[in-house]
C-alpha cells in the first residue's frame, strides 16, 4: 500500500473513532428516552468512508448543486448519520448535544434539513431506495453526475417496496445508484432467521441486475475499493455483513442494544473499551 493509501485508511479510521465517541456522548444525552445505538454501530465504517473519502461534498456549502446525496433509509440509524454530518462540519458539536430533545433538529429519526446536510426524512422502513431512484433519476434528466448512496437495513429488506426498488432501478439504467445493505443480522425485535429469512442476498440483487459484492462491512480497505472503482454501467449494491452494536463488548451481537437506555456505567465502559481497543497508529 503507498503512502497516500495509508494516509487515506488512517484517515477513515480516525473520522470512524470520532463516530463512536460521538454516538456514545449523543446515547447518554438522550437519556431515558434511549437510542438506536446497536444500528447506528453496525454502519459506522461505511458512513465514515462515504463522508471521509468518497461523497462529493462541499464542507462551507451542505447545499452545493454538484455534491452528492446520502439516504439514510434505516432513519433509525440517525445517530451515525449526526455524527458524521458533525464531523463534516454541517452540525457543531453543542448541537449534537440537543439529540432528542424538544425543539431541537436532531429527532430519533432524520428530520430534512439541508443546511445541516439533512437530506431528507427517512425513518418509514422500505422507502429510502424509492426515494433514491427518483432523485437518480432527475439528476439524469439534468444530465447531473452526481452519485447517489442509500443505506438500507436488513430487516428493512421485509418490506415488498425494496424488491420493486431493486427490480426498477437496472430497468431505468441508474449506474448513478449505490445501495449498501447492513446486514448486521437483527431487527427491531429478534434475529433474522426468527421473523423473516433473508437467505443469499447477494444473488437476490443480482438477479435483478445489480453490480453486486458481499463483503466485510468494518473492513475500510475493501468498502473503500469498492465504492471508489471504476463502476459497471448499472447500479451497484453492496451486502455489508456487520456486527450490530460494533466496538463494545456489552453491545455487540445484543439486541436488547436495538433501542436500550445508555446509562453511566455502560458509558464508562464503552469510553474505556474505545482506548483500549481503537489504538490508531
Amino acid at each position: 500500500m503507498s503512502n497516500s493509501q495509508d494516509d487515506s485508511i488512517k484517515k477513515i479510521k480516525i473520522f470512524a473513532l470520532n463516530l463512536r465517541k460521538k454516538i456514545l456522548d449523543m446515547s447518554l444525552v438522550a437519556g431515558a428516552d434511549s437510542s438506536h445505538f446497536g444500528g447506528a454501530l453496525s454502519i459506522v465504517e461505511i458512513v465514515s468512508v462515504l463522508f471521509s473519502e468518497v461523497m462529493k461534498i462541499n464542507k462551507e456549502n451542505p447545499l452545493w448543486e454538484e455534491r452528492d446525496r446520502f439516504i439514510l433509509s434505516k432513519g433509525h440509524a440517525c445517530l451515525a448519520y449526526y455524527a458524521a454530518l458533525s464531523e463534516v462540519g454541517y452540525i457543531s458539536n453543542r448541537e449534537l448535544e440537543t439529540f432528542e430533545k424538544n425543539e431541537s433538529n436532531l429527532l430519533g429519526h432524520p428530520v430534512i434539513n439541508r443546511n445541516l446536510g439533512i437530506e431528507f426524512s427517512n425513518g418509514s422502513l422500505g422507502m429510502g431506495l424509492s426515494l433514491g431512484i427518483g432523485v437518480c433519476l432527475g439528476l439524469k434528466r439534468k444530465n447531473m453526475k452526481n452519485q447517489v448512496y442509500v443505506v438500507l437495513g436488513d430487516g428493512e429488506c421485509n418490506e415488498g417496496s425494496v424488491w420493486e426498488g431493486a427490480m426498477s432501478a437496472p430497468n431505468f439504467d441508474l449506474e448513478n445508484l449505490t445501495v449498501i445493505v447492513d446486514h448486521n443480522k437483527f431487527q427491531q425485535t429478534g434475529s433474522n432467521d426468527e421473523i423473516m429469512k433473508l437467505r443469499n442476498l447477494k444473488e437476490k440483487w443480482e438477479s435483478f441486475g445489480w453490480e453486486t459484492v458481499e463483503i466485510d462491512g468494518h473492513d475500510i480497505e475493501r468498502i473503500k475499493h469498492f465504492l471508489t472503482k471504476k463502476k459497471d454501467k448499472k447500479p451497484r449494491a453492496i451486502i455489508a455483513n456487520t456486527v450490530k452494536g460494533k466496538g463494545f463488548s456489552f453491545s455487540e451481537n445484543n439486541n436488547s442494544w436495538h433501542h436500550a437506555v445508555m446509562t453511566k456505567k455502560f458509558y464508562d465502559q464503552a469510553k474505556e473499551e474505545l482506548e483500549k481497543n481503537y489504538k490508531i497508529d
